[in-house]
């Protein structure tokens, strides 16, 4: 029962990200030209969701699904890596036309040419944790 949860908030996502066209090419490629603040508005929004949900589990002490509290610790303070992490996400994501997320939402929509995306992020992905021990973390 609790995969079910799980799968329709997947796919009210999807279809809020669709709607609101987050996962549209055009509005990603107009993203990184600075031709228009709708992407950087979603971004904002996400971050304000996510920042405040964050407070929530905090001052609430909440627990996740099995009942075990939810523990987020500080973050380091790395500067660098963040910054190299976020220029190598960005190019990713610049040279792909989508995130992550919108991937899977692409290839379920039909755009079957991006099944070749979803394989090498999923190969990047692979690659970093075979190499993950031997990175400076």
């Amino acid at each position: 029962m609790k995969l079910i949860k799980f799968i329709l908030v997947g796919f009210i996502f999807g279809i809020v990200l669709t709607k609101a066209e987050a996962v549209s090419w055009y509005r990603i490629y107009e993203m990184f030209q600075f031709q228009s603040f709708h992407m950087y508005g979603i971004i904002m929004v996400a971050v304000l969701t996510g920042l405040i949900g964050i407070q929530i589990i905090k001052k609430y002490n909440l627990k996740d699904f099995s009942g075990a509290p939810i523990c987020i610790p500080d973050k380091e303070p790395a500067t660098v890596r963040y910054i190299v992490g976020g220029i190598i996400f960005g190019l990713g994501w610049a040279l792909a036309g989508s995130c992550p997320g919108p991937i899977f939402i692409l290839v379920g929509a039909g755009f079957t040419s991006v099944i070749l995306v979803l394989l090498g992020a999923l190969i990047g992905t692979f690659i970093y944790g075979a190499f993950k021990d031997k990175l400076p973390h």
